[in-house]
């Protein structure tokens, strides 16, 4: 897919990836850290699934303030694959619906235009989609079109890495694929390190997606 297509087509195959990781998790493993530092596997889970809860809306050009509070709260149920998959149910044909979507969208960077929330939505699945695997054990490959796509987007637009305290700073990369390229510049290390447990439990009305509220901590390392 070319640099100038729209990225709206690449998000279903990104939650894919992710649904994909999420039933692959073992059940011991939910309480697992992963290079999100505030974040366990679970926690990882709980932000991915508020970011889809709240994509229909986002896309219908609903703004935040309408949507309110109504994915706050716990999010899993102690079912984070049932969790994940009942959001993907309403995300995913979303997606798909082209002709639905407003031509901009409300996100914590204010009104953008639907396919600037696409690329970001795509690159925070690609990019979690890696912690995800990390702190289950999981295959570690990514998607090529979307790291290239990621990449790009990120080139392009710096405010998804200086903005909103959303990424940790970049560091070197540990080669030059493009893979390592793009965990670097979100400040991940891919080098087998050994992952911190988060210090307290971080509770699912604060994982704050991209079309969400304004994150309410500062370098929330979304």
């Amino acid at each position: 897919m070319s640099d100038t297509a729209d990225a709206r087509a690449l998000v279903p195959g990104a939650m894919d990836r992710v649904t994909a990781r999420v039933r692959a998790v073992g059940a011991g493993i939910w309480r697992a850290p992963t290079p999100c530092t505030e974040w366990a596997v679970r926690d990882l889970v709980a932000h991915l699934c508020f970011e889809h809860l709240w994509a229909p809306h986002v896309l219908a050009g609903t703004s935040m303030g309408v949507v309110g509070d109504r994915y706050d709260g716990d999010l899993l149920h102690g079912d984070p694959p049932g969790a994940w998959d009942r959001a993907v149910a309403r995300s995913r044909p979303t997606w798909a619906a082209t002709d639905t979507h407003a031509a901009r969208v409300h996100t914590i960077f204010g009104w953008i235009p639907v396919e600037e929330y696409a690329e970001q939505m795509l690159l925070d699945l690609t990019v979690h989609e890696w912690d995800l695997a990390r702190g289950a054990g999981l295959d570690e490959e990514l998607d090529p079109v979307g790291v290239d796509r990621a990449l790009t987007y990120l080139r392009r637009d710096p405010v998804m890495l200086t903005g909103q305290g959303l990424w940790r700073p970049p560091v070197a990369p540990s080669s030059d694929e493009p893979r390592d390229v793009l965990l670097a510049r979100l400040g991940r290390q891919v080098q087998m390190t050994p992952l911190e447990p988060p210090a307290a439990p971080v509770p699912c009305d604060r994982l704050d997606p991209p079309g969400a509220p304004a994150p309410r901590r500062a370098g929330s390392d979304s």
